[in-house]
């Protein structure tokens, strides 16, 4: 056995040994040795694979498989711009926090700065967004040390990407140089199942640990954070993010909180928090910060408060906590608070009082510009318990956050780590293929063109249930709602922000091999439903209004408060 393929064996092997249950691979010539490795273990059952075209669709697929299973998952891909094509999704797996490995195969490193084809200096190639980066040597033979050393560097980056050191999860970076021969030079590998703990007949493989173990295992930390020192009495506002410490709503005591979807609290949360931040009757003396926040600028407005005493609880994965505006007094975990009763009554008279009018004026037709907005709550309500919600980023995440109803059940998911519009759609089959049952996804038409081909998923290749609802306005419609978006600069907007593309997306994402119509009103055609397979509702909709349609739903919400 060549040493390329005995290296590519014994890493994917003990990738599976480590917990390793997904792979996902671009084609390469430079990357055939891991390639047939892993195509070997999927015809084994020890790992199963994914196959993709496009480097940057197929990291944001191992992301959502990430995200969804919590296990690292690693993306193959060949050298020179098919590494770089990667970077996107490693920029966001390290700001999520997500266990990302990352194998990107190389010429020899002789050949580095030669002109020789597809070769980059890929060393240091994410830069500080990998917890770990290593290479190992090119594989010249095959004996026990090397595969020791082999087994070993698998446990380095696993413990790496997992958290097990002194940071939190996240990508990590292994390059791979091979030189010729690329190809396996033994016969196919027979019927035999299971872990290389002796190669199969006839092979050189050497053996890893018996009973499928991994060569060093790796423990998980776990961490603890004393209880923050703040006055549980006070009128504590918690605002949660994505991330952050697991949801006990028995630790709030009534306190009001506003969450993102994305949170693990956003069931526990008050409907129409983001629309209630500027009330001055309603202001809290101090505001506990859970994970990372990001959608909200009424949210950031209150944290820079230098009147208001915040601290943070990032969890105990030892991810960094927030405080763009430097007004952090405290980090810690969040204690049992005991906010005043009347000014817990006040929020929640507040927040009925803003949701009734908010529903009526959904309703009702005073905010047909903002159509979002109605289509995300009712999409929310639409879906089954037990389902898997992806959110896009620019105004679907928002339309969620402001009008929709937070309910259990169901497990909401967006990539808020960098919160690009890269790669949605692989993000949300990743996850789709991860989690047990259907899976809906809600995102705007830029954001679907941006990852075209993620909707590209070849015959053969593992499909999940996925419904996808785009929200079809034509173009960028958040920037209407910036200051961008302002009468003053109406004779530039559209052609620089507006960008619309005329794009049939019914006929895309048909031409894909999806089941796509334009909606037909029922909310329910936007369940995602187990069986349903892959399948895309489009939702036209007008963005003129958009602008408008915020500023009269903001005035309903304040003179019903009024």
């Amino acid at each position: 056995m060549n040493g390329s393929t005995a290296q590519a064996r014994v890493l994917v092997d003990e990738l599976a040994r480590a917990g390793v249950t997904d792979a996902v691979l671009c084609p390469g010539s430079r990357n055939a040795p891991p390639a047939f490795a892993l195509a070997r273990a999927d015809e084994r059952g020890t790992v199963r694979l994914h196959v993709r075209i496009d480097e940057r669709a197929a990291g944001f697929l191992a992301l959502g498989l990430s995200l969804a299973s919590g296990r690292p998952v690693p993306v193959v891909v060949t050298s020179g711009t098919a590494a770089a094509n990667l970077h996107p999704a490693v920029l966001e797996a390290s700001h999520s926090g997500v266990p990302l490995l990352v194998l990107t195969a190389d010429r020899p490193p002789e050949l580095v700065g030669t002109g020789a084809s597809q070769t980059v200096d890929q060393a240091g190639l994410y830069g500080g967004a990998v917890r770990w980066a290593g290479a190992l040597p090119v594989p010249v033979g095959t004996t026990e040390p090397e595969a020791r050393r082999w087994r070993a560097v698998v446990a380095r980056m696993f413990a790496a990407a997992v958290g097990a050191g002194a940071g939190a999860p996240g990508p990590v970076h292994l390059d791979l140089p091979y030189t010729d021969p690329l190809v396996p030079d033994d016969d196919p590998p027979g019927p035999d199942t299971g872990h290389d703990d002796a190669g199969p007949p006839g092979a050189d493989l050497p053996a890893g640990r018996p009973g499928g173990v991994p060569w060093t295992a790796v423990s998980r930390p776990v961490r603890a954070l004393p209880p923050l020192e703040l006055d549980p009495g006070a009128r504590t506002l918690v605002v949660a993010g994505a991330g952050g410490p697991a949801a006990d709503p028995g630790l709030l005591g009534g306190a009001p909180l506003v969450a993102e979807p994305s949170s693990c609290w956003w069931a526990h949360a008050l409907r129409t928090g983001p629309w209630l931040l500027d009330r001055p009757e309603l202001r809290p003396t101090q505001v506990v910060v859970l994970g990372r926040p990001t959608l909200h600028r009424g949210v950031a407005a209150l944290l820079a408060d230098p009147s208001v005493a915040v601290f943070a609880d990032p969890g105990t994965d030892g991810a960094p906590w927030t405080d763009v505006a430097g007004t952090v007094r405290a980090v810690g975990a969040l204690p049992a608070l005991s906010p005043p009763e009347d000014w817990v009554r006040s929020w929640r008279d507040a927040d009925r009082a803003a949701a009734t009018s908010l529903d009526t004026a959904l309703d009702d037709g005073t905010a047909a510009g903002a159509p979002g907005l109605r289509l995300a709550r009712d999409l929310v309500a639409a879906q089954p318990d037990g389902g898997q919600l992806v959110l896009g980023s620019s105004n679907p995440v928002r339309d969620v956050a402001l009008a929709a109803v937070p309910r259990s059940g169901l497990t909401v998911r967006s990539n808020r780590g960098v919160a690009g519009i890269d790669g949605t759609v692989s993000t949300a089959l990743g996850a789709a293929l991860a989690h047990p049952g259907p899976t809906a996804l809600l995102l705007g038409d830029l954001t679907l063109l941006h990852d075209t081909t993620g909707l590209v998923v070849g015959p053969g290749e593992p499909s999940p249930d996925l419904t996808v609802t785009v929200l079809d306005d034509d173009g960028g419609g958040i920037f209407h709602l910036l200051e961008q978006g302002g009468p003053s600069h109406a004779h530039a907007f559209e052609r620089v922000f507006g960008t619309p593309t005329g794009v049939d997306l019914v006929a895309l994402a048909r031409a894909a091999g999806w089941r796509a119509a334009d909606w037909g009103g029922d909310a329910g055609e936007l369940a995602a439903r187990p069986g349903s397979g892959r399948r895309l509702v489009r939702v036209a909709a007008h963005r003129a209004g958009l602008r408008d349609a915020h500023a009269e739903l903001r005035r309903v919400v304040a003179a019903a408060l009024d």
